[in-house]
Order: structure tokens, then sequence, then C-alpha cells
């Protein structure tokens, strides 16, 4: 089914502000082409879908500007045979467009209801290697480690020693970190046969990494 020409509009429009803003990888743009942001906004916010933006979803949680999306996601340099672990699904946007560029994807969050919604939009848009789980994030999966890429959606004080035990030698985790809503730093971690590199990228905002199950 086409886009009417308004929607088609505005995707072209989406897609512009992404390159200007510095995301240029073409299998990361060609992801966020394919997987619909309009599909993840619900209710009130939905007209601004296309925005770059964050914006509230439930259970106290946001949907994270399109630009830094595509920015996390260039900066994880992920290829088509990599295991992903996602921390933080959110409203499931982030786990689609990595689905796009890689094997498998499994995703966690503390939220029942935020897993049960993503989980029905993968089966609408059939995305079928993704898993998600209900579980307490800061702790990792590490049955199914060693993960060539790490995605942490949620800020930690520092990147969180679980998570990079899970990373595969040579892997890349890309992790927001500070110890302020106000002050968050987006961090690029490599792991070496020899350790751990760091690369700062970019000033963020994001809601903190929290231990535990949520309520809901």
């Amino acid at each position: 089914m086409s886009d009417d020409p308004e929607t088609a509009e505005r995707k072209m429009r989406f897609l512009f502000a992404l390159r200007q803003r510095g995301v240029t990888d073409p299998r990361v743009l060609e992801a966020m082409e394919r997987i619909d942001r309009g599909e993840f906004v619900r209710g009130h916010f939905e007209d601004r879908a296309y925005e770059d933006t964050p914006l509230p979803i439930p259970c106290g949680q946001t949907i994270s500007q399109p630009s830094v999306v595509g920015l996390m996601t260039q900066a994880l340099e992920v290829g088509p045979r990599d295991k992903v672990l996602e921390i933080g699904t959110g409203s499931g946007y982030q786990a689609s467009i990595l689905s796009l560029l890689c094997r498998r994807v499994y995703t966690i969050d503390r939220h029942r209801r935020l897993v049960a919604e993503a989980e029905a939009l993968f089966r609408d848009l059939g995305l079928t290697n993704i898993t998600t789980l209900v579980a307490d994030g800061s702790r990792g999966l590490p049955e199914q480690a060693p993960f060539d890429r790490i995605m942490v959606t949620a800020a930690a004080e520092d990147p969180p020693g679980p998570l990079l035990a899970q990373l595969k030698i040579g892997g890349i985790m890309v992790v927001p970190v500070g110890q302020s809503d106000a002050v968050q730093t987006l961090i690029r971690v490599r792991r070496g046969e020899n350790g751990f590199d760091y690369d700062e990228l970019r000033q963020v905002r994001f809601v903190p990494l929290v231990e535990g199950l949520g309520q809901t």
C-alpha cells in the first residue's frame, strides 16, 4: 500500500533531517526508512511521529528522537551476522531498526506492558528475529552471552559491569552515561584483547537505568 502524498512528504523530510544531523550510514538510513516511526507513536502524539523529538510512551518512558536513534545505531556498527542485545525495549522502535541490520536482537525491558505492546508490533511488522524479555536490564542476559553488539537506551552512572562482561572480544557497546538527568554523554565502548576502549560521542538525555522489575 503506497503512502498518500502528505505522508510521503513527511517521510522525505524525516529522512532529510536525519542526514542533516549526521546519520549518513546507508544501511541505517534504509532501515529507518523501512521502519515507520508512526507505528510506534500512539494517542495524543501521533501527529508528531515524524518530528525529531523524543515523545512520551507508557510507564513513564520515552521514544527517543529519531536522530539520536540513528546516530546510536550508526555508532554501533552492526553487521548482518551480529547478535545484538538491547537494554530498554521501550516502544520497540530501536529494536525494530536493529532487526533489519543484524542476525538476531534480544531486547529487555523491566515493564511488562511495554514488552507486550512491542511484541505485538513486531508480529504486525513481520519482524521474526527479535526476542523480547521482561527482566532487569542492568544484569544483561548472561545465558545468551557473549554479544557482538550491546545497545543501552537508558543512562547509567558508568558502563554497567555485567554488560561489559557480556560483550564479545571485538564487540561494541553504545551506552549513555551520567549522574544527572541534565548532563549525560553517549559513550562507545570497544572490547579488545587487553581491555576496553572508550569514545565520547555526544551529549544526550535518557531516562535512568533502573535495577529490578517495574510495577507495570
